[in-house]
């Protein structure tokens, strides 16, 4: 009788023991991370996490560089300037003569500066009653028989035009009057220089008893 309560105990205690693990096998289980194989390299590998990046891309753009400018304050060199009548003295020279009733001269324009300048062109001339006078009668001609050219004066150096004075008395109608001498505008200039000259001037803005060339070298 022993024996047999000892087996069916021993049987009891086998069964209560396969119950309980069927118990735990059919309860949840946890998950575990399985990890991922590279198809390249054979290799496993966690998965990797996104992070927002806070460093922008270089820029893929040529660089570019900006001509250089001139440094402030400075200016291309220019050549010599026009002469003007504060820079100038002005004489003329009545060598060479005259004929038929004409009186020819030489219109000198000297550079008393001490820089050199340039006389390009024609000056303008007329008869004055005095140095401050209001011209007398018709101004200048313009003589084309010498062309234009630059005159470049060196301090000191002259240029020259020839100017022509026809006698006042030879015209008919002639208002004559008499005048103090001639007013001389450099070329492309509102300043003024006068030469004393007494001569005749007509009146009359309708004669025209001067012409003027355009300056030439001395």
């Amino acid at each position: 009788m022993r024996s047999q309560k000892i087996s069916q105990g021993f049987a009891m205690t086998t069964a209560a023991a396969a119950a309980a693990l069927l118990l735990t096998a059919c309860g949840p289980s946890q998950p575990q991370s399985q990890p991922t194989t590279s198809p390249a390299t054979g290799q496993a590998s966690q998965s990797p996490t996104a992070t927002a990046s806070t460093t922008p891309p270089a820029s893929s753009a040529p660089a570019t560089s900006t001509p250089a400018s001139p440094a402030p304050g400075t200016t291309p060199a220019a050549g010599p300037a026009l002469c003007k009548a504060a820079g100038l003295t002005a004489a003329t020279d009545a060598s060479g003569g005259g004929a038929a009733g004409s009186l020819y001269m030489k219109l000198n324009l000297t550079n008393k500066g001490s820089d050199p300048c340039i006389l390009r062109g024609f000056p303008g001339v007329s008869l004055v009653a005095d140095a401050a006078g209001a011209p007398i009668g018709a101004p200048a001609a313009r003589d084309d028989s010498a062309g234009v050219v630059d005159v470049l004066l060196a301090p000191g150096q002259t240029g020259t035009a020839v100017l022509r004075y026809t006698q006042a008395r030879n015209y008919q109608g002639c208002s004559a009057v008499d005048a103090a001498g001639y007013r001389v505008y450099p070329p492309e200039d509102t300043d003024s220089l006068f030469i004393p000259q007494p001569t005749t001037a007509c009146s009359n803005a309708d004669i025209a008893l001067l012409s003027i060339g355009a300056f030439q070298p001395a």
